[in-house]
């Protein structure tokens, strides 16, 4: 079953940012756009490649009112040490959510049972705390950021015009397509 346009289902996790440690709940999550990117596992090899690409395109989800959750079973301890000793984690300025009850990955449906990881995740949550795109891959294939963020900017362009969508490859400023009778066969 598809979890687009269902409701994150609770839970409460410690992050890591900038050096201090805080409680992240699908409460306050709510009220604001949101990207979780679940990653399976700290000091891993695709994992900080991934991280690291999502970390500098972060302040463009930043402008957009989007915080980035990166989620992995690991600790909250965990990711400090591994933003600590990389060069890469050490760009990340979003918040690291740690999942070792992996109440998160199986919440979100992601979670490799038999390993204790996650698959590689990424979804964009609403302002009401509803699902709005996802993606799950295997996890030797790693994801571009900036693909993300196209996504994250369709998301929001739908949510503000209703009646509207975004056709393939769309971009900021494209045309998009008003679904009607009329267009049938024309496209």
């Amino acid at each position: 079953m598809s979890l687009i346009n269902t409701k994150i289902k609770p839970f409460k996790s410690t992050a890591y940012q900038n050096g201090k440690f805080f409680d992240v709940t699908d409460e306050s999550v709510k009220g604001k756009w949101s990207v979780f990117v679940f990653y399976p596992a700290d000091f891993t090899f695709v994992c900080p490649t991934e991280l690291e690409d999502l970390a500098d395109l972060y302040p463009e989800f930043q402008k957009l009112g989007v915080e980035v959750y990166a989620v992995s079973c690991d600790t909250h301890f965990s990711h400090k040490a591994w933003h600590d000793t990389s060069a890469a984690i050490g760009k990340v300025q979003y918040p690291m959510l740690g999942d070792p009850t992996q109440v998160l990955a199986r919440n979100f449906e992601v979670l490799i049972e038999e390993e204790g990881l996650a698959l590689r995740g990424s979804f964009v949550v609403n302002p009401e705390g509803e699902i709005k795109v996802m993606e799950v891959h295997d996890n030797g294939i790693g994801r571009k950021a900036s693909e993300l963020l196209r996504k994250v900017k369709a998301a929001q362009y739908i949510a503000a015009h209703p009646g509207e969508v975004c056709p393939a490859k769309w971009e900021e400023g494209a045309e998009t397509l008003k679904p009607s009778l009329d267009l049938v066969g024309k496209i």
